[in-house]
């Protein structure tokens, strides 16, 4: 039983930090193009973020530079957060 909790200790230790990269991450990058109906940012580099539902558009237009915190579900980057950056 000692050596079944033990290795049970170990397997959740090791496996802790693996949740820290289910986390959100963090992009900035220049608006290339924005969809309120299809709520959609598209970067200049031409990744596509799905933008939740009652998202309050800050101002968004082309060439405006954002931060945005996001999470990949799936293939898709789906926005949690989106900032204009000055």
């Amino acid at each position: 039983m000692r050596v079944l909790l033990s290795n049970l200790a170990i397997v959740s230790v090791l496996s802790a930090p693996g949740f820290a990269f289910a986390a959100a991450q963090t992009v900035t990058g220049t608006v290339k193009a924005y969809s309120s109906s299809a709520m959609t940012l598209t970067l200049s580099d031409g990744t596509a973020y799905m933008l939740p539902k009652g998202f309050k558009d800050p101002g968004l237009k082309a060439g405006e530079k954002v931060s945005i915190s996001y999470d990949m579900v799936g293939k898709k980057h789906e926005a949690k957060t989106v900032k204009i950056l000055e």
